[in-house]
This record gives C-alpha cells, structure tokens and sequence, in this order.
C-alpha cells in the first residue's frame, strides 16, 4: 500500500512564464500533509504533475524510487495517485455510478456491467457517507453531495496517495466531520493524502506535517503539531499577517437605510424573510449550507421566481426583474460561483471588467483605450496582480480572479453589493486584501452584504449578521454578540 514519493528539482514553464523553480521535497507514506501556500505559489501545478495532468519541464518524479513521468491521469491512477480536483470533473448527464466509472467501466464479457458498477458505487458512497442512489443524474445533486461523489470516486480507484484540493469548501460541519473520520481511516490503512487548504484551523487539525510554497519555490516544512496558525500564515505571504482584519468603523447613528426587504419568500428555499441594511454597514448572512441564503438574493434580483417580498433601494419601492434590472436601480451581486457565473474566464482581464458597462465605452464604436485606462486603474485600486494585462481572465489565480470580478462588479458605481462567498478558495494575503476592500467600499458610504459560511469571516468583518435555518431567519445579531457560539446555535436552532 505504501507509495514513497519525491520531487527532485522540479521546474515547470509555461511559455516564457516560470511557475515552478526547482521544487525538492520528498512524502512519506502513510501521512497527511497539508500543503499551503498563497494562489500562484504552485502548489496546484506540482500537484497536476504528481497527478499525471501536466508533464514538468525539468527535474524528476521519483515513485517508489523509480525516476517517473505519466503520460496522463489514467497512468498516475494506474500508479495509485489520484487527485481530487478543487472545480468538479464531473459530467452532469450522466449517473453518479457511471461518473465514479468512466473510462474505468467494469465489463461482463464484451458488455459493460451496469449492476457490478451500481453495487460498488453503493460501497463507496456509503463509506463517504452520502445517502443518494447510484443511479441519481449528479444534475440532480447539490454542490456538497458533488464532492463527496468525486471523493467517492477517488476511494473507487484505490488510491494509495489521494490529493485533495480545497475538499471542504462547499460541506457542511457535518460533512467536513465524516471527512475527516474517513481520512483517519484512510491514514491508518497506510495512504498519503496531501490536504490542499486555506482553512489553517483544518489544517491544524488534521495533517500531521505542513509543507509551504511561496512564489513556485519551497519553502518550509514541519510538523504540525509546532506550527501555529500564525506562523503559517506568515510563511505563506512571507510577513506579518497578525491584523487580518480591519477595524470597524460603526455606521452613522442616523445613516439612510440604503436596502428594505419585506417578507421575501422564495418556493421551496425561502419563508417570510426581512431585514434592512444601511449606508456604510457591513451586513453578513450566516447558515449552513441549504439555509436558503443565495437563493434568497438570486430571488431578490430576479434570477428566481419570488412568491412574496417587498423590496425598497434608497427608500424607493422595487421590482427587479434581472440582474440588468438591479444593476439600474443600483445594487449588483457576486455569486459564489465565480467561474461560472462571475467572470468569462476565456475573455481577456479588460473585457471582464467593462463587460456590465459596455455603453459607457462605445461612442458608438467600442473606446479600447478608455477599457485598458479602466482596467489599468482596476488592477492598482484592487490590487490584482497579473503579469500580463493583454492575458485572459484564466490565467489569473483564485485570489486575483476574485478581485477582477470585484472590480466587475463596482464598475456601474452601485449603492449596495452583495458578496456571496468572497473569499472561498482565497489564500490568507488575498483575503486580508479583500477584507480591507469591503470595509472601503462601506465607508465610502455603501451598503456591503456578505453572505459567508466562515463564521470568524463574517465576526472580523460585520457589524450585524442575519441567521438563517431551513430557509427563516432565526435573529440579526449585534456586534456584542458576534461570536461562533452564538452563530452556530443559531444556524442549528439550538439557541
């Protein structure tokens, strides 16, 4: 079972772009490891090598003591090294028993062997522990019951080194629980699993040594148990990350209230929900996931059919038909799915950015150089790092396309912004950057909305935050009462 792993001066190109310089480190078997670092350290890219999905440009990959180079997933597989990737390979058509087999098909004779596949993935869904039947279409499933199916399939390839990247961003508590319960598992069994997190206090918890990348270099490694948290997060952004958030400056006493819902409910998601927000205030919304919080504000500008719900910007009664329509009246929202929904990962940085408000650049023919002068002025207010402001939006890392969408999503100059996820799948140095960026926006006298399912998030970041549970809002919490206590007993209705 054991799968002794090293890398010897590992150097990727890309282009004449060097994104790896010379990585050397080796894995024991049968340990966790948590590997950090901030986006565009490089920690995905060794891992895509370990894995069989990119080829390095110089040094080796010695397995097992043998000098290696996969010609493609299937032959890391092959080798027992599977990874489990942070955006779903999913194919949506198809069930989640053909998912777990594809390109791996058990086979009768010359046929496929539907049931053989059927009963093992039944084996492997109940070790993860989700309770859904072999032959669900995953277009059926929610994004958490999606990553306990690619974990189950990782299990279905008999893995002796599981890579996990970011596994825990969309479970619940109770999820994060079993997985951790099956790694323990999967640990004593003598697999090495590399646990790819920004979540330190996961990190902590569950690895037993931690490996750092800063800048496509290492740079440290020890055991878990000497490091704290602080200590990580310092190596990773190679100084003092201490003040992670900024201080709160309470709104005006008499600040106009910039946003009123009324009795919001949305069919099967929502029930009677109300709250008000005001100029300059950070607002949070807590819950576990299935609470009904993003579907609540996909109702709210349109993206949902809403049964009830009266809804006031800047004292003005609405009715939001699109996102278009929100826009107008001066709200925006940023979806959690940042790929899917927030940015064209395929269209350059500056097509993004002028993408919501093209008639501002077209007089009538479209102005290229006011949209690279906006784009120009984007990348220094926002600080988004990139190399190269010609490139495309994918070619960012996760914590710059965050702060490319948010820049996106400030260009028409809205009164209130709505955030859901901010900061998912952000390194510590990106997300202090965007923390202090929320707490600007609001005291430029915006109204700043942050759904997040990081509770020390939403304590660091907001003067109030709403609760809710099974689609009602359970209570709107002060800053006096901010803690985690208080927000988990109210997201499990326990208070």
């Amino acid at each position: 079972m054991s799968l002794p792993v090293r890398f010897d001066d590992i150097r990727k190109d890309f282009g004449p772009v060097r994104v790896l310089h010379g990585v050397s480190f080796e894995l024991t078997p049968g340990r966790i490891y948590g590997l950090l670092g901030e986006n565009g350290a490089g920690k995905s890219t060794l891992m895509k090598i370990l894995a069989g999905y990119e080829t390095p440009s110089g040094g080796a990959l010695v397995i097992d003591g043998e000098a290696r180079q996969f010609i493609g997933s299937r032959d890391a597989e092959s080798a027992g090294i599977v990874l489990i990737h942070q955006e779903f390979n999913l194919a949506e058509h198809l069930t989640i028993a053909q998912n777990m087999y594809l390109g791996h098909e058990k086979r009768r004779g010359f046929f496929v062997d539907d049931a053989a596949m059927r009963d093992d993935a039944k084996r492997y869904l109940a070790q993860v522990g989700l309770a859904k039947h072999p032959d669900t279409k995953v277009r059926e499933l929610i994004v958490a019951e999606k990553q306990m199916v690619e974990i189950a399939k990782a299990l279905s390839r008999r893995a002796r080194l599981l890579i996990m990247d970011e596994p825990t961003a969309t479970l619940t508590p109770a999820e994060t629980e079993r997985l951790f319960t099956l790694m323990a598992k999967l640990k004593a069994d003598g697999v090495t699993i590399v646990y790819i997190s920004h979540k330190l206090d996961e990190i902590e918890r569950i690895t037993d040594e931690v490996i750092v990348m800063r800048d496509g270099r290492f740079v440290a490694r020890g055991e878990t148990a000497g490091l704290a948290r602080q200590q990580m997060a310092n190596l990773m952004v190679g100084r003092d990350v201490s003040d992670m958030f900024p201080d709160k400056a309470p709104p005006s006493a008499d600040a106009a209230i910039a946003l009123k819902v009324e009795g919001l409910s949305v069919p099967g998601w929502v029930d009677d929900l109300s709250f008000e927000v005001r100029a300059g205030e950070v607002f949070g919304f807590a819950g576990l996931v299935g609470a009904g919080r993003t579907e609540a504000f996909e109702a709210l500008i349109g993206l949902r059919r809403k049964s009830a719900g009266h809804v006031e910007i800047a004292g003005r009664r609405v009715e939001l038909k699109s996102p278009r329509d929100a826009m107008r009246r001066g709200l925006t929202y940023l979806s959690e799915d940042r790929k899917g929904k927030g940015l064209h990962v395929d269209l350059s940085l500056r097509d993004n950015l002028t993408l919501m408000t093209l008639e501002r650049y077209a007089h009538p023919l479209l102005d290229l150089k006011a949209g690279r002068d906006a784009l120009k002025k984007a990348v220094g207010d926002f600080g988004i790092r990139t190399g190269d402001l010609a490139g495309r939006a994918r070619m960012l890392s996760g914590g710059n396309q965050q702060k490319l969408a948010l820049a996106k999503f400030l260009q028409p100059d809205p009164n209130v912004i709505v955030l859901d996820e901010p900061t998912r799948g952000v390194d510590v140095g990106a997300k202090r950057d965007i923390y202090f960026l929320i707490h600007r926006l609001a005291s430029e006298g915006r109204a700043v909305i942050v759904i997040s399912s990081e509770l020390i998030e939403l304590i660091g970041l907001c003067h109030r935050v709403a609760v809710m549970r099974a689609g009602r809002l359970q209570g709107t919490l002060g800053i006096d009462r901010l803690t985690e206590e208080e927000l988990i007993a109210h997201a499990t209705g326990t208070h």
